[in-house]
């Protein structure tokens, strides 16, 4: 990986905001000279995206949904995010594997235990040697929302896709999910609280962006 690679990934729960700040990121970092790939999980790679639909539409047991997830990121990480992240780029991704452990984790009971082997397998160096360490984001935002105020949110904005469509207290799990990894990569996440306003919000992730060097006076 160049020194310069930045891999920022943001998190949370379907109705949490966190995609409606891309933008702002975006502007933020190409204002400072950097080239940004921005892209997103399930998908990023037209195989991937295929993946993206049959798992967001398709019923299917959870071990099946957590194969095709990892499958879609390893093509991913092989196709978009290595590559940028060699070429220096900022690459920003709406959700990563965080994801995959809260929703199918937490939200759908899966073995942890499984999803920590598919992700040592998908996110190894190139060929999958075991010994490489793994791809991880440099800086994760988690927007961390109560489930009922996401649901609040949700509600006819859209038709939801199977997992938006899931009740209050799949959400609650999710939620958990994603508490649980937080607290296992204290130095990797941060917790944005995605109940304030939209610029509240926004304040609170170039705060953290400030504070770790990434934004503010004297960036080129």
């Amino acid at each position: 990986m160049n020194a310069g690679g930045l891999f920022l990934t943001l998190e949370g729960i379907d109705g949490a905001g966190k995609s409606s700040h891309l933008d702002a990121l975006q502007a933020l970092f190409e204002g400072q000279g950097r080239a940004v790939t921005r892209t997103r999980e399930p998908g990023g790679t037209p195989l991937a995206e295929t993946l993206r639909t049959l798992i967001l539409e398709q019923p299917m047991d959870p071990l099946t949904e957590s194969l095709l997830v990892f499958a879609a990121r390893r093509d991913h990480i092989a196709q978009v995010i290595e590559p940028a992240l060699a070429r220096g780029d900022v690459v920003l991704c709406d959700r990563f594997t965080d994801a995959t452990f809260a929703y199918q984790g937490g939200g759908r009971g899966f073995d942890t235990e499984v999803l920590s082997t598919l992700e040592r397998w998908a996110q190894a160096g190139r060929g999958g040697q075991s010994e490489v360490a793994l791809l991880q984001p440099h800086i994760t935002l988690w927007f961390d929302l109560a489930p009922e105020i996401a649901a609040q949110r949700l509600a006819g904005a859209r038709v939801p896709d199977k997992f938006e469509a899931q009740p209050v207290e799949f959400f609650r799990k999710v939620a958990q999910g994603y508490a649980d990894r937080a607290a296992a990569d204290a130095a990797r996440f941060v917790r944005i609280d995605a109940g304030q306003s939209r610029d509240q919000v926004w304040q609170q992730v170039e705060a953290a962006l400030v504070a770790r060097g990434l934004a503010g006076e004297g960036r080129a």
